[in-house]
């Protein structure tokens, strides 16, 4: 499996408050572009995978949503996160 939980501890502690901040924007921004990269990965494979794609659809919107409330919240930490996990080209 590509994601265990010692994998989430270890991202949330990197990019939340800590390692059980799991609630935090950064988290799970983080959380969902590490789910977003897999699925990309796994789509470059089986282009036919339409409930793939639909989920990978889903979680890109989400994760703008999230990143929509932090420039509204914090525009720092919205430029921390970006950097960190290189999300603009």
């Amino acid at each position: 499996m590509y994601l265990t939980g010692e994998k989430k501890q270890e991202l949330f502690a990197k990019h939340g408050k800590s390692a059980q901040d799991t609630g935090s924007a950064e988290g799970q921004i983080a959380l969902f572009t590490l789910r977003i990269n897999h699925l990309t990965e796994h789509l470059k494979q089986n282009k036919k995978d339409h409930s793939t794609r639909r989920a990978l659809i889903k979680l890109v919107g989400k994760r703008r949503s999230l990143l929509d409330y932090l420039i509204k919240k914090d525009i720092e930490r919205y430029r921390a996160i970006i950097k960190e996990l290189n999300l603009r080209k």
